[in-house]
């Protein structure tokens, strides 16, 4: 199915929009933020202060792209305060703590700020007077992973081995009962919420400095002229570029508030089934598009659990909502060596120059 929304018209309808996003400082909400301020969206964002330097959110701060609330997604005064005095028409809540290795050295920190953050979140849309479509990120580790090498798809029991997994597929839940309870789709004209989930993962980009994720390590070493050393080299993941879940991000948003009945669930958002790399193959293409470079493997069968493969079926995103990906994998990779080969200087502007090429406006 063909997109049933083109860039240029998606990016009109968010013209001037209300929206509220967590996780702002954050990679991904850093990107998202700056494709909204691309589109002329009001943002206003929440989020703790980004816990590394020079990242987007950093260098974003001259081009003032939204409005910036620091604050602890926990502090559920705070954030219905800023929710309902700003009365979004979008919520889209990216608020994490995203790593896994970090959710085994603060399993129960993890739990808290994903699960309850998440409650803290839909707590406040129920308080708000205003029609309202919200966009909870999860992650593809939601799925109960046996490793078999099937493709996901949203129906698939949910589950996590480790702290991160767990509390994301705990999150799904978290979704699920406020939907059910507070935003049944089928009374939409009573309380005008309609909240849907949004399942990506391993997705890469420009600007990402956070400890313990492929990318970042190979930058760190690649800059320092050191051997890449890889956990994991035979793990098999969805990568993706920023740009393409968040693509589908603003399209599920969109068709959200035009059709809450048809669209409050559950989306995957990954590359084409054919198209999961390992990560040996992507420390591979990372250093040819760099243009020198070597790795080491340093697997240690003693360090915490990540699971080795992980394939999702996009099928729904792209029969329900008309959303493919346009990069492949390998594709993604380059324009991420790309952006980091940018000079410090130019690397806000090389991002607007990305957002611009892919959504063609």
């Amino acid at each position: 199915m063909e997109n049933m929304v083109n860039s240029s018209q998606l990016f009109s309808f968010y013209k001037g929009k209300k929206i509220f996003v967590t996780g702002h400082t954050g990679f991904k909400g850093s990107w998202l933020c700056a494709c909204l301020y691309t589109a002329g969206a009001q943002v206003k964002g929440y989020a703790l202060a980004p816990d590394y330097q020079n990242g987007l959110y950093d260098l974003f701060s001259p081009f003032n792209i939204s409005e910036s609330i620091i604050a602890d997604i926990r502090d559920k005064e705070k954030l219905e305060k800023e929710i309902i005095s700003f009365q979004p028409d979008f919520i889209f809540h990216l608020a994490a703590q995203p790593l896994v290795r970090r959710s085994y050295e603060i399993p129960a920190e993890t739990f808290e700020v994903n699960v309850v953050g998440t409650a803290n979140v839909l707590e406040a849309v129920k308080l708000l007077n205003n029609k309202c479509s919200v966009i909870v990120i999860t992650t593809d580790k939601v799925y109960e992973n046996k490793e078999k090498g099937n493709l996901f798809t949203e129906d698939d029991r949910l589950g996590g081995h480790d702290p991160y997994s767990a509390s994301k597929a705990a999150t799904e839940i978290v979704v699920q009962s406020f939907r059910d309870s507070f935003f049944d789709p089928s009374k939409y004209s009573q309380h005008q919420k309609g909240v849907a989930s949004a399942r990506a993962g391993n997705v890469i980009g420009g600007g990402d400095w956070s400890k313990d994720r492929i990318v970042p390590d190979i930058i760190r070493s690649l800059q320092q002229h050191k051997s890449i050393e890889v956990r994991n080299p035979r793990a098999i993941r969805p990568w993706q570029h920023v740009l393409e879940p968040l693509n589908g991000y603003l399209l599920l948003g969109y068709l959200l508030n035009e059709k809450p009945a048809a669209f409050a669930k559950a989306f995957n958002f990954g590359p084409q089934h054919y198209d999961h790399l390992s990560v040996k193959e992507l420390v591979e293409i990372a250093i040819k598009a760099w243009g020198s470079g070597e790795w080491s493997d340093i697997s240690d069968p003693s360090q915490p659990h990540e699971a080795e493969l992980l394939k999702l079926d996009i099928n729904r995103a792209e029969n329900e909502l008309g959303w493919k990906p346009i990069f492949s994998a390998k594709e993604a990779i380059e324009k991420t060596i790309e952006w980091y080969k940018q000079a410090t200087d130019k690397q806000a502007t090389f991002t607007f120059e990305q957002i611009r090429q892919y959504f063609q406006v």
